[in-house]
C-alpha cells in the first residue's frame, strides 16, 4: 500500500537525519502516570469558560493549539483575546517527555503520517483546546484600535472552554458568502457575530503589516490524498480568509508575548528571518517584470512590486512568490537579551516575534510558555541565557531536518504519482540553485526534482519546459532534463 510505503520511507528518513520517530519507553511511562488536570480557577488563573471561545484548524486537525474570542469596548476598540494550551503544567521541563521534545523540537508532517512532538494522548486529549472541554491556557488580551495598532495588551493564565471547533474551508467559504454558516456557526448563539467581528479585527491587523511592508506572498503546499490507503493525488492547499484571520491574530499575539517577556526582564527565543541575501537577484527579478527595486533590501517596496504583480499577472503570482521565498531564504531562532531586542522578521515586517501559540507541535513555544508562567508567578527564568541560545540553535537545526523530511517524503509521493510518465514534457521553473544542482517545481502534481541534463545558466525564478528523465520512489528524486 503506498501510504504503508510512504510510512517506512518517513521514518527511515528521520532517523537518518537525526530526528526520532518513536517515543522513549521512559516517556511512554510517564504518559501513563498523567491525568487531566483538574482546571479551577483562583491563585491568578481567571475564569474565563463563560466567553464564546473558538477554534479554527484544518479539518482533520486534532491536536488544538489555540482559542480565539473577540470582546467590543465601549471606546470603540476591540479586544482580541487568545487563549494557548498550557502544555507544561502536564509536561514538566527536564522530564521524559520534555526530552524527547527538546530532542526533535517539532512534529514532523510527512505526506504519509504526522510524527507528533508529544504523544497524542497529550496533544489531541488532555493539552488540547477540545470543544466543551474545560482546559487551562495562558491568555494572550489585547485591545485592537481602529487602525490595527495593539493599543494596549495584558498576559494572564485563565481556565477556558471552547465552544466550537471550526474548519478553515467551511469557516472561509461562509466568510466569502460562497456558502452557508457551518452547523457549528448556526447552532451556538453569538458565534456567528464573534466570527464576522474577529475577521473584521484581522483586516486591520493585516492592513497595519501591510503598510509596514509585509509580504502577501502566495504559496500553497501541496496535500496527499488516500483512498484506501493509496495515493491518487497531491491536492494543492490554498491560503483562504480563515487561515488568515488566525495567522493575524497569532503573529500580533506573538508580538504581545515577545514585549511582556522583554518588559519582565526575561530573555526569550525569537524568531528571525534576516534581510535576504540573495536581494540582488530580487532586484533582477523585479527588472525583468519592468519595475525597480532599490539596492538595499526594502520590504515595502518589495511588497509593492507583489501587489503590483498579483493584481496585473495573478495566473502567474504563484511562481513568483514560490520564487521570492526560495531568495528570502529560512527563518530561524534566536535569543533575545533583555533590553537588548532582536533583529526581527523581515517577511512579517515585526520587529518583536517569539514562537508561543502551537506550544503542543513546536518546542520553542513550550519554552516560551515556561518564561511566561515564570513572569506571571514572579520566579526567576527557568533557563539561563546561554541555555536558550543553544536551544534556539538546536531549534534551528531540527526544524531544517524535518522540513527536509518533509519535502523528501513529498517527493517519493510525487514520484510514485510520476512514475508512468517518464518522457513527458512539463512547464517549470527553477526553485532552487547551489553547488549541489539546479531544482526546478512542476504542477499537475505538485513536484519539485533536479534538472540533470540542461542547468547551465539557470536561475531561480526562470521559467522553462523539462523532460520527466527518471523517478526514485526509495530516495525522493525526481530528475528532469532541459528542453
Amino acid at each position: 500500500m503506498h501510504q504503508d510505503e510512504l510510512t517506512a520511507l518517513a521514518r527511515e528518513a528521520m532517523l537518518q537525519r537525526g530526528l526520532q520517530p518513536d517515543f522513549p519507553a521512559a516517556a511512554l511511562d510517564q504518559l501513563q502516570q498523567l491525568s487531566a488536570p483538574v482546571p479551577a480557577p483562583g491563585g491568578g488563573v481567571r475564569d474565563q469558560r463563560d466567553l464564546p471561545w473558538s477554534s479554527i484548524d484544518n479539518d482533520d486537525s486534532r491536536d488544538l493549539d489555540q482559542l480565539t474570542v473577540a470582546i467590543e469596548s465601549p471606546g470603540g476598540a476591540v479586544r482580541i483575546l487568545v487563549a494557548i494550551a498550557d502544555v507544561d503544567v502536564l509536561v514538566a521541563q527536564g522530564t521524559p517527555l520534555d526530552v524527547h521534545a527538546a530532542a526533535n523540537t517539532t512534529s514532523v508532517y510527512t505526506a504519509a503520517k504526522v510524527f507528533p512532538m508529544l504523544p497524542e494522548r497529550l496533544s489531541t486529549d488532555l493539552t488540547s483546546l477540545n470543544q466543551a472541554e474545560d482546559r487551562l491556557a495562558i491568555v494572550v488580551d489585547m485591545s485592537i484600535g481602529d487602525d490595527g495598532s495593539v493599543i494596549d495588551s495584558n498576559v494572564y493564565r485563565a481556565v477556558v472552554r471552547s465552544q466550537a471547533k471550526l474548519a478553515y474551508n467551511s469557516v472561509a467559504a461562509w466568510l466569502d458568502g460562497r456558502a452557508e454558516a457551518p452547523e457549528r456557526v448556526r447552532a451556538v448563539p453569538g458565534i456567528e457575530h464573534q466570527l464576522r467581528l474577529q475577521d473584521r479585527i484581522a483586516q486591520t491587523l493585516k492592513s497595519l503589516r501591510a503598510s509596514k511592508g509585509s509580504l502577501n506572498l502566495s504559496t500553497p503546499q501541496a496535500r496527499p490524498v488516500f483512498e484506501q490507503g493509496v495515493l491518487t493525488d497531491l491536492r494543492v492547499d490554498d491560503k483562504n480568509r480563515a487561515k488568515e484571520l488566525i495567522s493575524d491574530f497569532m503573529i500580533a499575539a506573538n508580538g504581545v508575548t515577545a514585549r511582556f517577556l522583554e518588559r519582565s526582564g526575561f530573555p526569550s527565543i525569537r524568531r528571525v528571518l534576516h534581510a535576504p541575501r540573495r536581494w540582488e537577484r530580487i532586484v533582477m527579478l523585479a527588472a525583468e517584470h519592468g519595475q525597480t527595486l532599490p539596492p538595499e533590501p526594502d520590504s515595502i517596496a518589495l511588497d509593492a512590486f507583489l501587489s503590483s504583480q498579483r493584481q496585473a499577472r495573478p495566473q502567474d503570482f504563484e511562481d513568483l512568490s514560490l520564487t521570492v521565498v526560495k531568495l528570502l531564504g529560512s527563518g530561524e531562532y534566536a535569543v533575545a537579551r533583555a533590553g537588548r531586542g532582536s533583529e526581527g522578521h523581515f517577511g512579517l515586517a515585526v520587529s518583536d516575534y517569539a514562537h508561543s501559540t502551537a506550544p503542543n507541535r513546536r518546542f520553542p513555544d513550550l519554552v516560551t510558555q515556561r518564561l511566561i508562567k515564570a513572569a506571571l508567578d514572579g520566579r526567576p527564568a527557568p533557563y539561563a541565557e546561554d541555555e536558550l541560545g543553544t536551544i534556539a540553535q538546536h531549534c534551528t537545526q531540527q526544524e531544517d531536518m524535518a522540513a527536509k523530511v518533509e519535502r523528501q517524503i513529498r517527493k517519493s509521493a510525487a514520484a510514485m504519482l510520476l512514475g508512468d510518465r517518464i518522457g513527458d514534457a512539463f512547464s517549470a521553473i527553477v526553485t532552487g540553485r547551489n553547488d549541489k544542482g539546479t531544482w526546478v517545481r512542476v504542477s499537475q502534481p505538485v513536484a519539485e526534482g533536479r534538472v540533470v541534463r540542461g542547468f547551465e545558466g539557470l536561475d531561480v525564478g526562470d521559467k522553462l519546459r523539462v523532460r520527466l528523465a527518471s523517478v526514485d520512489v526509495a530516495r525522493g528524486f525526481i530528475d528532469f532534463e532541459r528542453l
